[in-house]
C-alpha cells in the first residue's frame, strides 16, 4: 500500500473528512483491520485566510510548497491537498516535489463528469475558485462548459463556506440558499453541480440537490484510495 501525504488544516473540518473517509474506504476495499498509511501536514487555516484577504497568494504558495516537501521527505508516495481553493498553487507545488505525484482534485472531478456524459456543469465553491481561472479554466480545458452563480450569489456562497461551514456551523437557511442557487444554474442548462469546496458536502448532497451531485471531496478521496492501493 502506498503512503498518502495530506496537506490539511485548510480547513480542519474538511481534513477530518479526508482522514476518516480514506481510512473507511481502505478498510472496505482491503478488509480485516486494514487502514490507510497517511502522513498529515496540518496547517493554520487562520493564517491562510488572512493571506487570501490580502491577496497574497505568493506567501501561501511558499507555505504549501514547504509543506509538500516535508511530506515528500517524510516518505509520502503521492500528495493530496485537502481543499479545493489551494489548488491555485498546484503547479508550483508539483514543481517543488518533482517526481512525487500531486493528485489534482479538478482533474479527478472532470474525469468523473465526462465519464457520466456531462457537458454543461454548475460549479459552487469559494469566490476564489469560482472567479479565478485556475479551477474553472482547468475544467473547461478538459471539455466542460462551466456555469457559476451571479456575483451577489457568489459572495453569499463563499461567505457561508468561511463563516459557517469551516466552523462546523450548519444552518437550514444556508442549505435553502444553496438549493435556490443550484436551481438557478439548472434553469441555465446545467446537467449536474460540482461541489467545488471540500465543506459544501456538509450542506448539499444527492438527496437535497436539484441537480446530480459531483462532490469533489468524495471524488478526490476515492481517487487517492485507488492510487494508494495501486
Amino acid at each position: 500500500m502506498k503512503k498518502i501525504g495530506i496537506i490539511g488544516g485548510l480547513s480542519p473540518a474538511s481534513t477530518t473528512t479526508y482522514y476518516s473517509d480514506i481510512n473507511d474506504l481502505i478498510n472496505k476495499k482491503v478488509g480485516g483491520h486494514s487502514s490507510a498509511k497517511i502522513i498529515l501536514e496540518s496547517l493554520d487555516f487562520g493564517e491562510f485566510c488572512a493571506l487570501k484577504e490580502k491577496g497574497d497568494w505568493g506567501t501561501q504558495g511558499k507555505l504549501l510548497c514547504a509543506a509538500a516537501l516535508r511530506l515528500k521527505n517524510a516518505g509520502a508516495d503521492f500528495i493530496v491537498i485537502a481543499t479545493n481553493t489551494m489548488h491555485k498553487m498546484a503547479d508550483d507545488i508539483q514543481k517543488a516535489i518533482d517526481e512525487t505525484p500531486l493528485l489534482h482534485i479538478a482533474d479527478a472531478t472532470a474525469e468523473v463528469a465526462l465519464s457520466q456524459g456531462i457537458s454543461k456543469i454548475a460549479f459552487l465553491g469559494t469566490k476564489y475558485s469560482m472567479e479565478l481561472d485556475f479551477y474553472t479554466g482547468r475544467l473547461e480545458d478538459k471539455g466542460l462548459d462551466v456555469l457559476i452563480p451571479e456575483k451577489d450569489e457568489r459572495e453569499e456562497v463563499s461567505r457561508i463556506i468561511y463563516d459557517e461551514l469551516t466552523k462546523n456551523i450548519i444552518k437550514p437557511s444556508s442549505e435553502e440558499f444553496y438549493i435556490q442557487t443550484i436551481n438557478q444554474l439548472k434553469s441555465q442548462g446545467a446537467e449536474a453541480v460540482i461541489l467545488g469546496c471540500t465543506e459544501i458536502g456538509m450542506l448539499i448532497n444527492k438527496d437535497n440537490s436539484p441537480l446530480r451531485v459531483l462532490d469533489t471531496t468524495l471524488i478526490h478521496i476515492e481517487r487517492a484510495v485507488d492510487l494508494a492501493l495501486g
